[in-house]
């Protein structure tokens, strides 16, 4: 999934699409406008959303529905969140050494070396 996020027109399409529904043709609008991509460009970023699970797509008519899927961005979070998880209790640790270190050096010991 984050490949597929790594290219910006793509991630700009999952923006435009947070809002709700749009059209394939409203999408190829507004990235045309941004990017300059054609028309077969923006459809060919569309498929690779979709075909990574990102996006889904809903025949209306003659117009092709996009929305996005909430379900990877979920696990997404889980990652993320993680990750977090492991880097704040670290953070916190260093903090807490600073801290021990700035109390235990002497008063205007080290002020002049920034």
């Amino acid at each position: 999934m984050l490949d597929a996020l790594g290219d910006p027109v793509r991630r700009r399409l999952v923006e435009l699409l947070s809002g709700g529904e749009r059209t394939a043709g409203d999408l190829a609008a507004a990235v045309g406008s941004e990017f300059g991509i054609s028309q077969p460009a923006t459809s060919r970023h569309l498929r690779v959303l979709r075909e990574a699970g990102i996006l889904e797509s809903m025949p209306r008519g003659q117009q092709r529905l996009y929305a996005v899927r909430p379900e990877p961005f979920d696990e997404v979070e889980h990652w993320a969140r993680s990750v977090r998880q492991f880097w704040e209790g670290r953070l916190l640790a260093l903090d807490t050494e600073v801290a021990r270190g700035v109390r235990g050096r002497p008063a205007g010991e080290g002020d002049d070396d920034v």
